[in-house]
């Protein structure tokens, strides 16, 4: 007792045999030359659009770099401010603070001068 369960078969619309007799070569579409072509104005538009979006992506990156550029600032002012810290931190160890006050007075003078 064997049951047989019958799979519907859809086949694809048959197109028939080849004229040519090369049933092993894939069907030919119509050669249309105009097909691609699109009109200037369609191709200046979509030329704007494009640099519309490449001068967004520019201004995206620029920013994107200033801000990366501030971050790295700040971190080396910083670094900046703590060694200055630490160096006026040793000579009030070994002089008086007034003078060590004085002194910082005095570079910070200078260094509006220098730069």
């Amino acid at each position: 007792m064997s049951t047989t369960t019958e799979i519907p078969v859809t086949a694809a619309p048959s197109i028939g045999s080849r004229k040519n007799g090369k049933n092993w070569h894939g069907t030919k579409k119509a050669f249309r030359p105009n097909a691609g072509l699109t009109s200037y104005a369609k191709r200046q538009e979509l030329r704007k659009h494009q640099d519309a979006v490449k001068e967004l992506e520019r201004e995206m990156k620029a920013e994107h770099e200033a801000e990366r550029q501030a971050r790295i600032q700040r971190i080396k002012d910083r670094r900046e401010a703590k060694e200055e810290k630490l160096r006026y931190e040793k000579m009030a160890e070994k002089m008086h603070h007034k003078r060590v006050e004085r002194l910082k007075r005095r570079e910070k003078r200078n260094k509006l001068l220098n730069s």
